[in-house]
């Protein structure tokens, strides 16, 4: 270990003798970590951290789960709103909102695709116009988890019809609870209700709530998408087994036990590679040369895919940013995801069709066949990713394109 790390963990250490009752309510011990900077211990110290590199905020981490005391609130805040805000928001909105994320006060939601435009984010047509020392937001955004109890969405919106559609775009922390915002929960064909569509007429935002500067949108939304992944790859709590449990660990668990109810259906998504030789064994499929051979390609492909992201783990955890290996990540999760629901609809055959407790599984294999297909669109569809992959990591020229070097009035959209 090195000095600093020693010197870390001992400074850790004797805050927690002094400060940690596992019988703290849960909101009173947020308040403590923000304010002392051990809950984010990465941020800068004049913004609610310690300024540690992220080999030593591992350290913090670890001692953390040795007592048995939480961290920060989990989601939408914590994973892509303070990073963006880290990065791009001015002194004031660092101020109001970082600490509010911290706690957990804030719950936030994502307020970026739309119906109309597909991949093409920068195509957006929500748009916002300056009223005073305010912007009227009118507009549709679509799948925004958690949107209905949210107080805050991260907004991209249009504000210049008149120059290309990447230059025309400004970020904004929304308001959520105002006359101008409705929130309409959307039904999936897998029969959960994870996401909602948002629809703002006349909605308000004030100017002091742009993240970054006018126009300049496009640039702050990249840093929210780039950490967009690791939303559903979060757990619960980890605490050591001899921690002691008390009041605040069983809150937090709760409220996180809460929050993963959106994603319970995300495994299926991913194609349940885990469960594929467990039902062959059990329908007796693992005997069939052919489905062993799937299976074999399957595992296989999944192990190689492993070392991405072992990689694209090895940069972060060197403090770096997230990079096009993601990408490669996105795109070989789909095929995975792929690949096993082919394996499962061949191992089950017309069972597969099965819902509920009368399917294979207790009804996980229909829902892996229905819910796959989300795996590539979600977070940037495979189309995406393969640009991605082509123009930054293989060095090949972008792809022709005609709508971004006129004034985004002139293309053609949605709107006519």
């Amino acid at each position: 270990m090195t000095d600093t790390k020693a010197a870390v963990r001992a400074e850790v250490r004797a805050w927690l003798d002094e400060h940690w009752d596992p019988e703290m309510p849960l909101a009173e011990w947020r308040a403590l970590i923000a304010d002392s900077g051990w809950g984010c211990p990465a941020w800068p110290e004049e913004w609610f951290g310690r300024g540690l590199s992220a080999d030593d905020a591992r350290v913090v981490d670890a001692e953390f789960a040795r007592v048995g005391a939480v961290g920060p609130a989990l989601g939408v805040g914590m994973s892509l709103a303070a990073p963006t805000i880290l990065r791009y928001g001015s002194d004031d909105i660092k101020a109001r909102f970082l600490r509010g994320i911290i706690t957990g006060e804030d719950k936030w939601t994502q307020l970026f695709s739309e119906p109309g435009n597909g991949s093409d984010l920068a195509g957006l047509t929500t748009h916002a116009v300056r009223s005073g020392d305010e912007w009227i937001v009118n507009g549709q955004k679509v799948w925004n988890t958690g949107a209905h109890h949210a107080d805050y969405g991260l907004l991209v919106a249009r504000t210049d019809w008149d120059v290309a559609k990447h230059a025309g775009l400004t970020y904004f922390v929304m308001p959520m609870k105002q006359p101008g915002i409705e929130v309409r929960p959307l039904k999936q064909s897998n029969g959960y209700s994870s996401f909602n569509e948002v629809f703002m007429t006349d909605a308000r935002v004030p100017d002091a709530n742009i993240v970054g500067s006018i126009g300049d949108g496009w640039a702050v939304a990249l840093t929210t998408l780039a950490h967009e992944r690791g939303l559903a790859t979060l757990r619960l709590p980890a605490f050591s087994d001899d921690a002691p449990r008390g009041r605040t660990a069983r809150e937090a668990t709760e409220e996180a036990t809460e929050y993963f109810k959106t994603y319970v259906w995300y495994p299926q998504r991913a194609g349940r590679p885990d469960l594929v030789i467990e039902q062959a064994k059990a329908t007796g499929t693992n005997t069939d040369p052919r489905i062993r051979q799937k299976i074999a390609g399957l595992v296989a492909f999944q192990r190689a895919a492993q070392w991405t992201v072992q990689r694209a783990q090895a940069v972060r955890k060197a403090g770096g940013q997230p990079g096009p290996e993601g990408s490669i990540a996105k795109l070989c999760g789909s095929e995975i995801a792929r690949r096993a629901a082919q394996v499962h609809a061949e191992i089950a055959g017309a069972a597969a069709l099965l819902a509920g407790s009368d399917g294979p599984a207790n009804g996980i294999i229909s829902e892996v066949i229905i819910s796959v297909p989300a795996q590539s669109i979600a977070g940037g569809t495979d189309e995406i990713q393969r640009n991605i992959i082509g123009e930054r990591v293989l060095g090949l020229p972008k792809e022709p394109q005609v709508d971004t070097k006129v004034p985004f009035r002139e293309v053609r959209t949605n709107r006519g």
